[in-house]
């Protein structure tokens, strides 16, 4: 008997089982399974109207809320592929992605005429009254999802993910989810975590209870008032969390929470030791992967006191450390890490970018080295990434759209450490006389995420390549460390917390 079944039947029968139970809940809004479905039909009627057909890239730029649940839903339902990015993308950015995917709809307000031959539906679209909310004839999605990624050359790249819609509840079930769970979705929802966990916790049929934004007092209450009992977060979000629990003692329920995992960053050790007080050590998960999920290493709270610093051990999938000539580590020393998917996995494939490679495994360019028990301990989280509050950020691609402004000569692009953030993006820039930082965080503006734009920048005449092109990222980072411990050389301008923390 098998085992998957296509997400609209899942959808479907999930709101013939109980259809007033509430699916989706964002700010005062709240979906029932039956108004999921429902929706979620004459939605897909409505795309399908516009050109959309099985197969097809939809690419949804929507922020956080019940009707980005809707669109993907719709979107599978015809058996086309969601493709998430950010809401807040420029143009210029949000462009390159939809050319790349091929897209054949965009949702969220945006000009069309940034996508010519495009389709569009802005935010808050309702389908023509005359569209049927009935079933749809059953289709399966190529592929459930298709996410992008900075890329490490400083282009985007979307990760198309080799496992259809004709869906394996064993997935969800091997993140600890249970059918009855309400689920906490802390994260921006175009970001592979987020829209990977909550799409699963609904296809179990959780509750699933969505922060418009992030905020550490509005996932307290919604812990408390929702009963939330499986939730995922990154550290930036556990050390505010944290304080704010601190800060207002009994506020923070913790009786209902059956799983919290955290991925995405490294974690620093008294922030895990604090949540391990604050939840207990069997009820804090750590999961290790990427986008690609060629394999995961995870590890609850008790693993990790008799294994401290460990990101855990292989769940799924092969994880080694190679030598940079290929030789696998000894146990303690630092190589590459490397991994490979089970036999049989689907896997994934790039739009715009080549897999590392060494034989039949694949890196992420992370560096670490595993211990006699097997357990996976990172010694750098890649070694030019910048991951800044659990969000990646590849200096390539600022230092890119950083060379477009006429007075750059030349830039690197280094991550800081921050207490809140675990790495802020710093930007040395070669420029001519007369440059100002405020006219180059203007420039960037139009050109990057908000996230992605660095928190300081320092000006210097002096030449930061060589002849080859080649930097000394690590001393240029050192030196910067040394030279902003007395004085931020940053603009007045309000640029707290990644846009999607």
């Amino acid at each position: 008997m098998s085992t998957t079944q296509p997400i609209g039947r899942i959808i479907r029968e999930l709101a013939k089982r109980d259809p007033q139970r509430p699916a989706i809940t964002c700010g005062a809004r709240t979906l029932t399974r039956e108004e999921l479905d429902r929706g979620s039909n004459r939605l897909a009627r409505a795309y399908a109207e516009l050109g959309v057909r099985h197969g097809n890239f939809v690419t949804i730029a929507l922020p956080n809320s019940t009707e980005f649940h809707l669109a993907a839903v719709a979107v599978w339902k015809l058996g086309a592929v969601p493709q998430p990015v950010s809401w807040r993308l420029p143009a210029r950015e949000r462009r390159e992605i939809v050319e790349l995917a091929g897209s054949t709809l965009v949702v969220g307000d945006l000009d069309p005429a940034d996508h010519p031959g495009v389709a569009h539906v802005p935010a808050g679209f309702r389908p023509p009254t005359g569209l049927g909310d009935g079933p749809l004839p059953e289709r399966i999605s190529p592929s459930w999802k298709a996410p992008t990624s900075g890329g490490s050359t400083g282009r985007p790249k979307v990760i198309v993910d080799g496992h259809d819609g004709d869906i394996d509840l064993a997935q969800a079930r091997a993140m600890l989810m249970e059918p009855d769970d309400c689920q906490l979705v802390a994260g921006p929802l175009h970001h592979n975590a987020p829209f990977t966990f909550s799409s699963l916790g609904l296809f179990l049929g959780h509750h699933l209870v969505v922060l418009p934004r992030f905020d550490a007092t509005a996932a307290i209450d919604a812990i408390r008032t929702h009963a939330v009992s499986w939730m995922v977060l990154v550290p930036t979000m556990m050390q505010r969390i944290w304080r704010t629990a601190q800060e207002e003692p009994g506020r923070f329920d913790a009786s209902s929470l059956r799983v919290v995992l955290h991925s995405s960053a490294a974690c620093p050790p008294w922030v895990k030791e604090a949540w391990i007080d604050l939840v207990g050590p069997e009820r804090l998960w750590e999961m290790y992967s990427g986008t690609e999920a060629q394999a995961i290493a995870a590890l609850n709270g008790t693993e990790w006191l008799a294994h401290r610093g460990s990101v855990g051990r292989p769940m799924s999938g092969e994880m080694t450390v190679l030598n940079p000539d290929g030789t696998p580590a000894p146990p303690g020393v630092i190589g590459e890490i490397f991994m490979r998917a089970p036999e049989g996995d689907p896997g994934y494939r790039y739009i715009g970018a080549e897999a590392r490679s060494h034989g039949d495994w694949e890196s992420l360019g992370d560096l670490g080295w595993m211990d006699e028990d097997g357990y996976l301990y990172l010694s750098d989280r890649r070694t030019d990434l910048i991951v800044s509050g659990g969000a990646n950020i590849y200096p390539a691609q600022v230092e890119s759209a950083l060379s477009e402004h006429p007075a750059v000569l030349t830039s690197v692009v280094v991550g800081l450490p921050d207490d809140d953030l675990g790495q802020r993006v710093h930007a040395v820039v070669q420029a001519a006389p007369g440059t100002t930082v405020e006219a180059l965080l203007d420039h960037l503006a139009d050109r990057l995420d908000r996230y992605k734009i660095p928190r300081s920048i320092e000006l210097t005449d002096e030449p930061l390549r060589d002849d080859a092109g080649k930097t000394r990222r690590g001393a240029i980072r050192d030196a910067a460390i040394e030279s902003l411990r007395g004085t931020e050389r940053v603009s007045g301008r309000d640029m707290k917390g990644p846009s999607h923390a």
